[in-house]
């Protein structure tokens, strides 16, 4: 345990645990993915190791039947950060 007491949350918004397949659409590619935890405005997402995902792209999450503008945010190993724009399915 850290002496100088508990970990401080730094994030702005609440993150809801949950698993869903999503797919990643870039201008050359199609490039399925899941989500580990989704909130208001951004989400975490999990990719095959070694697949190249572009800083923008668009993201379709067909549990919700939502399409987002992504932008990654941080990148770690096969997990991306990224912040949603959007939410509808014409976007």
């Amino acid at each position: 345990m850290d002496p100088s007491g508990p970990r401080k949350e730094r994030r702005l918004h609440a993150r809801e645990i949950v698993l869903k397949e999503a797919t990643i659409t870039t201008e050359d590619a199609e490039i399925g993915c899941s989500v580990r935890n989704q909130h208001e405005n951004g989400a975490e997402l999990r990719v095959a190791a070694g697949v190249k995902i572009p800083d923008r792209f668009v993201l379709h999450i067909q549990a919700d039947g939502a399409t987002y503008r992504a932008v990654v945010r941080w990148r770690r190993s096969e997990r991306l950060g990224v912040q949603l724009y959007g939410g509808s399915p014409d976007i």
